[in-house]
């Protein structure tokens, strides 16, 4: 079976191991899982499937685009590249708000002793 074949086909994830199938809504490339947003370090270009570290890819940040639309930034633990990759709709929403909020509930300074500054103005 050619790569071509194989990239339309359903796959496990890396992390999870849930199945996973390659069709997703808003991507022509699926690599991450809907479930826990972990992906595989398989592409050297978007849809190549020609990259030959495999590794497993944390997901590790959110990113907005000027057009407004969201990418998930993930690090591959093998050798450290960063890619984004952007969302797609079926990815679970829960997860991308967490990786979203993770720099607040784990800030690398402790938040409980900032002083307040005046009133805090409510974000509309």
């Amino acid at each position: 079976m050619s790569r071509k074949q194989r990239k339309n086909k359903q796959f496990y994830c890396i992390h999870c191991r849930q199945p996973i199938s390659a069709d997703a809504y808003g991507t022509k490339h699926r690599n991450h899982c809907p479930f826990c947003l972990w992906s595989k370090h398989v592409d050297e270009l978007p849809g190549d499937r020609n990259c030959a570290c495999q590794s497993a890819m944390r997901p590790i940040a959110v990113e907005t685009r000027g057009d407004g639309e969201w990418a998930i930034v993930h690090r591959c633990e093998g050798c450290g590249e960063m890619k984004a990759n952007r969302i797609a709709g079926d990815d679970d929403e829960l997860q991308l708000l967490g990786l979203i909020l993770r720099p607040l509930t784990a800030a690398p300074f402790p938040i409980d002793h900032l002083p307040m500054r005046g009133p805090m103005i409510p974000y509309k």
